[in-house]
């Protein structure tokens, strides 16, 4: 997926260019909460201004469900992007139709606008040849820089690109290069970290990464799981039942493979996952029925810490344990901290992550954080990403 053409290749000078971006980004009283979404996209943007192309921008913005939803409009992003570039953004109240294709007329070398909210459409989700095409129709040029959104197959992401030529963006080429780095010719040692609640939405992953890492480091709910497969009674603590035997195979696969899985010696619990309830850290052999997992303790944070302090890379997805509350967030901290203060690249994958690691303003210290979510995933599974197989290869 590494061989794909991009803006760099090309002589934008006068061209109309549709570019797909990732401006989900969340609002609070009509104002953008966090811009992180839209300063990802800025490389691309001013490389494409200063090249003398016409900029559309479009992105989808929330779940309207095909919709029109005023609180949903894309004019706090054409505000805050507009802050950001400090030259005008054109925000319209259409996607397509005369509107839009009057205003791209318009357009000098430079200029850029921002259509509405793409799912405002219900043929965006559906991939809908008419409004690919509609689309298609309004540029010379598509070019996808929006990764959060490669592994959906819509008309903004993929139908676009069987009407006129499709390139990445700058943010999709890094993306695609130091995701692929990670599973091509990764830095050794490599420590992956995986976190969240479930070990179902992992397992191509895990076994993705058991053949490739060092080591493996596992907490969050998920690992509760995995403690349960190793024959551990975890209380009152989620775990899939469903998923032990499978915890059990991945940690039998591991036994044959060059990577070790380090799973929690120590937890915080509670009786109840809230602010202010009775906190604990015990051992695995402590755990009482009332008691709940809701981060690694102390210990397990400072055994993480010190393979985190010999690798070379590390690849972390998910928090390690219920981050949105204090103190459940201390386990994410000190391996976050670990990272930081460690010689290794950093390769963070997106998700509930980014906003544990915002939350506690460590995100700087990282060495690359992933705008995909499940895309990073997927992508890390092997998984083909449709907005990425629909982008021209090189020659």
């Amino acid at each position: 997926m590494q061989n794909k053409l991009s803006i760099e290749d090309l002589d934008l000078a006068g061209e109309r260019v549709l570019v797909r971006v990732d401006f989900n980004v969340p609002l609070t009283d009509k104002k953008v909460r966090d811009d992180t979404r839209i300063k990802a996209a800025l490389p691309t943007i001013k490389y494409l201004t200063a090249h003398g192309a016409k900029v559309i921008l479009a992105s989808h913005l929330g779940r309207p469900g095909g919709k029109h939803c005023e609180d949903l409009k894309m004019d706090p992003v054409a505000k805050s992007l507009s802050k950001l570039l400090e030259k005008p953004v054109e925000k319209l109240d259409s996607i397509t139709g005369d509107e839009v294709i009057q205003a791209v007329k318009k357009m000098k070398e430079g200029d850029i606008l921002l259509l509405e909210n793409l799912r405002f459409v219900n043929g965006e989700e559906e991939n809908d040849p008419h409004f690919a095409q509609q689309l298609a129709e309004l540029a010379d040029l598509y070019v996808n820089d929006a990764f959060g959104t490669a592994h959906r197959a819509h008309a903004s992401t993929v139908g676009v690109a069987s009407h006129i030529p499709a390139v990445a963006g700058l943010l999709m080429k890094k993306e695609i290069e130091i995701l692929s780095a990670c599973l091509d010719n990764p830095k050794r040692p490599m420590t992956v970290i995986l976190g969240g609640a479930k070990v179902s939405d992992k397992i191509n992953v895990i076994k993705r990464f058991l053949s490739l890492a060092d080591n493996l480091l596992i907490g969050g709910g998920m690992a509760n799981t995995f403690l349960v497969a190793s024959g551990y009674d975890m209380g009152s603590s989620f775990y899939e039942e469903n998923q032990v035997d499978t915890a059990r195979e991945l940690i039998a696969a591991a036994g044959k493979s060059n990577c070790t899985i380090y799973l929690p010696q120590d937890l915080v619990v509670t009786e109840e996952l809230k602010a202010g309830s009775i906190v604990e850290t015990v051992s695995l052999q402590n755990l009482e029925k009332r008691w709940k997992a809701a981060d690694i303790g102390p210990e397990t944070a400072r055994i993480f810490g010190s393979v985190i302090a010999q690798s070379a890379l590390v690849v972390w997805n998910g928090p390690l344990g219920v981050f949105e509350i204090a103190p459940f967030n201390a386990g994410t901290e000190a391996v976050a901290k670990a990272i930081a203060a460690a010689q290794a690249y950093s390769v963070i994958g997106g998700g509930d992550l980014v906003a544990a690691l915002e939350s506690l303003n460590l995100s700087g210290k990282m060495s690359f954080i992933s705008t995909g979510g499940g895309a990073t995933l997927e992508f890390w599974e092997g998984s083909i990403l449709p907005g990425i197989a629909a982008l021209k290869d090189r020659p």
